[in-house]
């Protein structure tokens, strides 16, 4: 029950980021410094798919960080938006960060 719960928490969480990140800068939510709003993102992100597939870890990677590098791509695409290597740099480093958390609990959890 759980796991469920956490993968809910995990693809809400991705279809957020990709609202926030695609969306006119206008209607993005703003409540922190924009690269701690990333971070934190992608490290929830992480962190929710980590405890949701334990035992898909290399799936987990790919799908978080993939998603990090597709959507910094995409802003290249969209109007009102920017790709930079600067933001894509900060949300690897929070998916990576999510991820080995979510490892770390479920090694604690057996």
């Amino acid at each position: 029950m759980l796991r469920k719960i956490f993968a809910i928490a995990a693809w809400l969480s991705l279809a957020f980021i990709v609202f926030a990140t695609l969306s006119p800068a206008g209607l993005r939510p703003q409540v922190a410094p924009a690269g701690l709003e990333r971070m934190t993102a992608f490290a929830l992100t992480g962190l929710f798919f980590g405890l949701a597939y334990p035992r898909r870890r290399a799936l987990v990677v790919a799908l978080v960080l993939c998603s990090a590098c597709v959507l910094e791509l995409a802003q290249l695409i969209t109007p009102e938006r920017h790709g930079r290597l600067s933001d894509l740099l900060v949300k690897l480093a929070g998916g990576v960060a999510g991820i080995l958390v979510a490892q770390g609990l479920n090694r604690l959890r057996g």
